[in-house]
């Protein structure tokens, strides 16, 4: 899995590095067949923004989420990222007849 990370108006830190690596894992946990993942931090005004989009085996999925943190900004976007990713899993399996 490749990772990128960019910071609009916000310096990215080792710590804010290592948070995310650590929430990812969850992801891959779920599906091996992760390609790319591209996240976006960015700060406007008082909101903070985390977007991610990731690139699958046949599919591209974009994620967004808004919060007052930025931590609770990552928080909900792997959430949001990790529903995403196990729904088409199970559309995966359904349509190859029960086999991956």
């Amino acid at each position: 899995m490749n990772l990128h990370l960019n910071g609009n108006h916000l310096e990215i830190t080792s710590a804010m590095r290592d948070y995310i690596t650590g929430k990812l894992d969850r992801i891959t946990r779920h599906f091996d067949h992760v390609i790319d993942v591209s996240v976006i931090l960015s700060v406007e005004k008082l909101e903070q923004k985390a977007e991610a989009n990731v690139h699958l085996s046949g599919k591209n999925i974009f994620v967004e989420s808004h919060g007052s943190d930025m931590y609770a900004a990552i928080d909900a976007l792997v959430d949001k990222l990790d529903r995403q990713i196990i729904r088409h899993k199970e559309r995966n399996f359904e349509h190859r007849g029960g086999r991956i």
